[in-house]
């Protein structure tokens, strides 16, 4: 199914790339300050985040795969639908991650800080444990030190990558394709797309449940998950032939 690659696809790589080169060469320069997306109570995130995160990378090989499943995956999509409805669907599935992973994250992190005001701790000792990471060990016999850790990751770990859009378009790419065959490095069997694309995003989801870490450390599973989430949901509604004429 891979070929050329298209206009739409293009472009996006190559703004991944600057931006990753930038961010490379430069360290001084304060881009995932400004462009990763935050914990909406951190004083670095602003709403425009849940689009630029999708260009941030934390590594080469996070944005080799990301762009390779993007180039190897949104090909076909954007050859068969064209440019303005790939771009469409490609930001609705990251902006739409961004925005699952953010209300999980907001979920489990009112868990845990209403645990420690039910607990008796104040307010001004909770923020100082945000800022800082310092805390009375006292706390811990009300609140584990597992949850502890998740707070202050939750309040101060952005999310960067296009991993979330990237799983909308490989979830698109399987109900487009269902039969093509694909094959993971570490699993090397060539696997029906309908079969794979959902084993992958179970994958994740029970990593994002169960905190057992399958693709390494600091992975936002449930970006991925909402990102797949969106694109199914988008491509059954397309199915019904709406926007089947949007080029």
């Amino acid at each position: 199914m891979m070929g050329k690659i298209t206009e739409a696809i293009k472009h996006l790589i190559i703004l991944n790339v600057i931006l990753f080169a930038a961010k490379s060469l430069i360290p001084s320069l304060p881009l995932d300050q400004y462009l990763a997306l935050f914990f909406p109570q951190n004083e670095h995130f602003g709403l425009w985040q849940f689009v630029s995160h999708m260009f941030m990378h934390g590594g080469f090989t996070h944005i080799l795969f990301n762009m390779y499943a993007l180039w190897a995956f949104g090909s076909p999509l954007e050859q068969m639908w064209g440019r303005n409805k790939f771009i469409f669907f490609y930001f609705s599935a990251g902006i739409g991650a961004g925005l699952i992973y953010t209300g999980v994250n907001y979920f489990q992190f009112n868990n845990i800080y209403n645990e420690l005001i039910n607990a008796g701790i104040q307010n001004v000792d909770i923020q100082n444990l945000l800022t800082t990471g310092s805390y009375n060990t006292g706390i811990l016999e009300y609140v584990s030190e597992k949850s502890i850790t998740e707070l202050y990751q939750i309040y101060n770990t952005p999310a960067i990558g296009a991993s979330g859009a990237v799983y909308g378009v490989l979830v698109a790419f399987g109900m487009s394709f269902p039969n093509a065959k694909l094959a993971l490095i570490f699993f090397p069997v060539p696997i029906a797309a309908k079969y794979f694309i959902p084993v992958l995003i179970g994958l994740d989801l029970f990593s994002g449940l169960t905190g057992f870490s399958l693709f390494g450390a600091n992975t936002a599973y449930f970006a991925h998950v909402g990102g797949a989430l969106i694109g199914f949901i988008m491509m059954k509604y397309w199915q019904k032939n709406q926007f089947q004429k949007w080029n």
